[in-house]
């Protein structure tokens, strides 16, 4: 979460190249909201997960809607809200629409001294569009083409990106591997308004408790080319019968000063076509925790 301060009122001093500075503060704040994940980005599962890695194929599902929510901790004070609607699409796979927005809270205006003027100073990013996937084999591939408005005070910028994606699993769930971009806009690999992830995950053990089946996985993720040091994500999860779901993540956050490390956990609960998602992230330098809770619905 450091990197809020950092890039998002540095890059607003570079008045010559605002829209991009602009475009990098969007992409930041939407770093901030995912501090929240429990697993590596490329490894993310959902419908909401889409935003991540639209690599998202459940084909045994005839739609799915999804909805989470976001909060910061009050040093940051931001809140976000990310939604989506997938549905089947018979050989052309899943098509949906996802829209995702989080903002800056409680920042007033001030003229000459330190006492606000009480007027609201809009600070927020957005973005809407349209995502689809398909399960080849045991490969699921994906796409996301999204409209993206970022507003700070006066200013708004606006562009379009496209994302692709990729997950494929080798032997059943023994092993997977993920890959995909992240508002990828530029052909640049130093670009802080974009990310590449890639993560891989493997099962460590599987047996059975109270003859329900258990399952250990272990993970690691990458998030790089952004123009800053590489972020590292080493985590593990725990499934019980396919109902409960304990997931815990160490991240070194890069940085363009020294790096950073936190933690986060996150619980998944599956009740009958509802599953429902809770992260905390412990926060780093005394910042507090971040908090997400979702919730998403499956009609078979």
């Amino acid at each position: 979460m450091q990197r809020i301060g950092v890039l998002f009122l540095g890059l607003l001093g570079l008045a010559a190249a605002r829209a991009a500075a602009q475009q990098a503060a969007g992409t930041t704040l939407w770093r901030v909201a995912g501090t929240t994940l429990a697993t590596p980005p490329a490894l993310a599962v959902g419908p909401a997960a889409a935003i991540w890695n639209p690599a998202q194929t459940e084909d045994s599902v005839r739609a799915q809607v999804a909805v989470e929510a976001i909060q910061t901790p009050s040093a940051v004070d931001a809140t976000g809200l990310i939604a989506t609607v997938r549905a089947r699409a018979g050989k052309i796979g899943q098509l949906g629409f996802l829209y995702g927005r989080i903002g800056l809270s409680d920042i007033t205006q001030t003229v000459d001294s330190p006492d606000p003027t009480g007027s609201v100073v809009p600070v927020y990013t957005f973005v809407a569009g349209g995502t689809w996937s398909r399960l080849l084999g045991s490969t699921s591939l994906g796409a996301t083409l999204a409209f993206h408005e970022t507003r700070l005070d006066v200013s708004k910028v606006d562009r379009w990106t496209i994302d692709i994606g990729a997950s494929h699993s080798f032997a059943g769930d023994r092993l997977r591997v993920a890959a995909a971009t992240h508002f990828f806009s530029s052909l640049k690999t130093d670009d802080p308004a974009q990310d590449v992830y890639a993560g891989v995950e493997g099962r460590v053990w599987s047996g059975a408790m109270a003859k329900n089946p258990v399952v250990v996985r272990a993970r690691y993720g990458i998030s790089f080319a952004h123009g800053f040091t590489a972020d590292h994500q080493f985590g593990a999860g725990v499934e019980f019968a396919k109902i409960v779901a304990f997931d815990l993540m160490g991240v070194r956050e890069g940085s363009y000063g020294p790096a950073s490390t936190r933690v986060v956990g996150g619980l998944r609960i599956v009740i009958g076509k509802y599953r429902i998602t809770l992260a905390r992230d412990a926060g780093v330098n005394d910042l507090g925790s971040a908090y997400r809770v979702g919730v998403d619905i499956k009609f078979r």
